[in-house]
């Protein structure tokens, strides 16, 4: 057990896998549990589950910096990025990051209607001759930052920002993009199956997956017609799924009342303490690739968990990683960083 930042963790020594799957909180976890056991014994009520679906949708707004209302609920990244892509006009032209994650770019790509996706290198997207402008705002593959300031810059274009590898370990006040997309199970330590979009008023987007959920009054809008969709962000909302959304508004919750510029600073100054035992310059990122091919393996003998990727290792150090195992893993990489 560890404890981080007051909560008391469960996670493994030498755990540097957190882009990949986060660990919860104990208190998370126990939510969770109480919440299963319920459901197990027939205690729990559909209508349970609001409070959490709403804690969570103001928790990720506070992480991301706007009001709840501009948050819709969504189960993965890549459906609520399809939105914006369905909403591109035919002929725009996306420029996107080489290397970006799939979700981002995939909905875009699968338009057709004349619609161009173009992978620009991170450090010039922001000047890129396009319509719509879509990034992660860390990188998923080795941890690069967008540059946040120029892209705000482009005000002739729409900005789509995805947080998943950011929000969590990273400051972050993104009310001036177009849209901005996370998933929970990483940074945001809850249970897959949750995400949420930020949506800018000027941004208007057709509710492609309509639904019960997304009705001005839920519960009594099961059934019939017409549609009466709420007419802030929650009108895209798609059902959620329950037990998710009860590990979300426990984590974000506790995420959103943290100090994330200390969260920042310790995520940050494990991961350049690692970069410079591997000869690696400063970053400012919680995310470390290590472009060798026998490094993942090596990392794994050494009992560290870490994610194979581009050829080379992912390290990911999170606010509950520590010295020893920044420690570990430079001792497992000796060999191969010695001359």
């Amino acid at each position: 057990m560890r404890t981080a930042f007051g909560s008391p963790f469960d996670v493994p020594a030498g755990y540097l896998s957190t882009a990949s799957v986060g660990v919860p909180p104990r208190a998370t976890a126990d939510a969770v549990d109480a919440a299963v056991r319920r459901w197990r014994t027939g205690a729990g009520r559909a209508t349970d589950f609001d409070d959490v679906v709403a804690r969570a949708r103001a928790a990720f707004g506070r992480l991301v910096g706007v009001g709840a209302d501009r948050v819709a609920v969504g189960g993965a990244v890549s459906p609520l990025v399809g939105l914006v892509a369905a909403a591109t006009p035919d002929g725009a032209r996306v420029a996107v990051a080489e290397g970006e994650f799939s979700s981002v770019t995939y909905p875009f790509a699968v338009q057709g209607r004349g619609i161009t996706v173009t992978e620009v290198p991170l450090e010039r997207l922001a000047e890129a001759d396009a319509d719509v402008l879509a990034v992660s705002v860390v990188q998923s593959l080795d941890g690069r930052l967008a540059d946040l300031d120029a892209l705000r810059a482009r005000t002739d274009a729409t900005v789509l920002l995805d947080v998943t590898q950011a929000a969590g370990w990273q400051p972050l006040d993104l009310g001036w993009a177009d849209a901005v997309v996370g998933a929970c199970y990483k940074w945001l330590f809850a249970p897959r199956g949750a995400a949420w979009m930020a949506v800018h008023p000027r941004l208007r987007l057709v509710p492609h997956a309509a639904n019960w959920y997304a009705a001005e009054d839920p519960w009594g809008s099961t059934t019939g017609l017409p549609p009466r969709l709420a007419t802030q962000a929650r009108g895209l909302d798609t059902s959620p799924a329950w037990y998710c959304h009860v590990g979300a508004a426990e984590s974000l919750e506790w995420l959103a009342g943290l100090d994330l510029a200390a969260v920042r600073a310790h995520c940050v100054g494990l991961a350049d303490r690692f970069r410079a035992g591997v000869g690696l310059d400063p970053a400012g990122s919680a995310i470390v690739h290590v472009a060798d091919p026998d490094a993942a393996e090596r990392l794994q003998a050494a009992g560290l968990q870490v994610t194979a990727r581009g050829g080379g290792a992912r390290l990911s150090f999170a606010l509950y990683s520590t010295d020893d195992d920044v420690d570990r893993a430079l001792a497992a990489l000796t060999a191969l960083t010695r001359p």
